[in-house]
């Protein structure tokens, strides 16, 4: 079975340590365990090879080069029409089986190589990048954006999106929806519960040491590590609580000045970007997390770190927004809190603290629950199922390459 996996974002270096990156990682990783041979057309490299993905064939993009605006965009689309032509390559020196695309901006000429060769293809979408390209960073030819995705979607043979906003969002901008509308389909994002897991032995937090109130993520005002910070402040014993925050990003000074304003500079400790080759082992370290998110008006994120505190069997404290009290189930899995609410998640943060046995008890049904549903061999096994049997048929046993 061969594959092409293809990324032509150039914000996702496909050997990088940001979740989009790990994410890439992750599904490259179950299809080579499947005995898929992989190929890896990529915009964007990065760092160096990340675990278990070592004998994965790189075919890079032309670099994506100019100013944010027209320039930029022109360079990225000249990026993205090469795929075509990569996998066109790759083919000549033998067949390949499946074509699997992360959608990116100006990426719709990899899936119509693959329509044209009757090669069966999937388009996985994240994100409603043009809007958050429009919102956050600089869109200049829309039209041409909006155009792409359509062409995308109309050439997979299977259309797969993180959540039902995003589904949505695809469903919005397809040519045909009546005759197109069976090949889309929601398939949340997964963890790899064998490298993600609790620690051995448990956790067991000796009695006056602080407990550590985890993070995981990119620093940026949508992940609302603020809050959390206020919430720290708010606690009765300021003493009883340590707060690790494992990410980076552009609001890092701003919170590193919040936590000194709030008086809690001592227990706020900014790690930084890890390899994510490290997280299991910051995970472990942690006695709860958190996901405090705000009251976004369209919140679309199947987001990758609650999969992750669940694998490491911790109880999670997150929001109550979008998708996320589907993934969790108040007071089983984890603890539901409203959105924007420092003095709320601060009371639910006293009360984990002060139950170690309900922390426990919310850990363990959370490993369980990752294990039972989220595991990234379950995710691929949803997605192939969406595909021609040919592909079920050499994908559906999960081997061992």
């Amino acid at each position: 079975m061969r594959v092409a996996y293809v990324c032509t974002d150039p914000g996702v270096p496909v050997h990088g340590r940001k979740g989009a990156s790990v994410h890439v990682q992750a599904v490259v990783r179950e299809l080579r365990r499947r005995g898929a041979e992989v190929h890896l057309v990529a915009a964007r490299v990065g760092g160096p090879v990340p675990a278990g993905l070592a004998g994965v064939q790189v075919h890079p993009l032309p670099r994506v080069s100019g100013p944010p605006g027209a320039e930029r965009e022109r360079s990225a689309q000249e990026s993205a029409e090469a795929a075509g032509e990569v996998l066109a390559a790759i083919h000549a020196e033998a067949p390949l089986d499946l074509v699997y695309e992360r959608y990116a901006l100006w990426s719709a000429d990899a899936l119509a190589w693959a329509a044209g060769e009757h090669v069966p293809a999937v388009l996985e979408v994240n994100a409603p990048l043009i809007d958050e390209q429009a919102e956050h960073r600089v869109l200049v030819d829309r039209d041409r954006a909006e155009e792409v995705v359509a062409r995308a979607a109309a050439h997979a043979a299977s259309v797969v999106c993180v959540s039902g906003p995003v589904e949505a969002w695809v469903r919005d901008r397809l040519p045909d929806p009546g005759s197109t509308a069976t090949r889309v389909h929601v398939v949340p994002n997964g963890v790899d519960t064998t490298t993600v897991r609790p620690p051995v032995g448990g956790r067991n937090r000796p009695a006056g040491q602080p407990l550590t109130i985890g993070f995981v993520g990119t620093l940026k005002p949508w992940h609302g590590v603020a809050t959390l910070l206020d919430a720290v402040a708010r606690l009765d014993r300021p003493d009883g609580t340590q707060v690790r925050i494992v990410g980076d990003g552009p609001q890092a000074d701003a919170l590193a000045r919040l936590a000194s304003e709030l008086g809690i500079s001592d227990r706020v400790d900014l790690v930084g970007a890890v390899d994510p080759s490290r997280m299991p082992a910051e995970l472990a370290r942690m006695d709860l997390a958190v996901a405090p998110y705000p009251d976004l008006p369209d919140f679309y994120f199947s987001p990758l770190k609650i999969y992750e505190y669940l694998a490491a069997g911790l109880p999670v404290l997150a929001s109550r927004v979008g998708p996320v009290p589907q993934l969790l189930d108040h007071g089983a899995t984890g603890v539901l809190v409203r959105p924007d609410d420092p003095a709320g998640l601060a009371d639910a943060l006293a009360a984990l603290r002060d139950d170690p046995a309900r922390r426990q008890a919310l850990g363990r049904r959370a490993r369980q629950v990752a294990r039972e549903r989220h595991d990234w061999s379950t995710v691929l096994d949803t997605i192939v199922a969406t595909l021609p049997r040919s592909v079920g048929d050499a994908l559906g046993g999960r081997q061992v390459a």
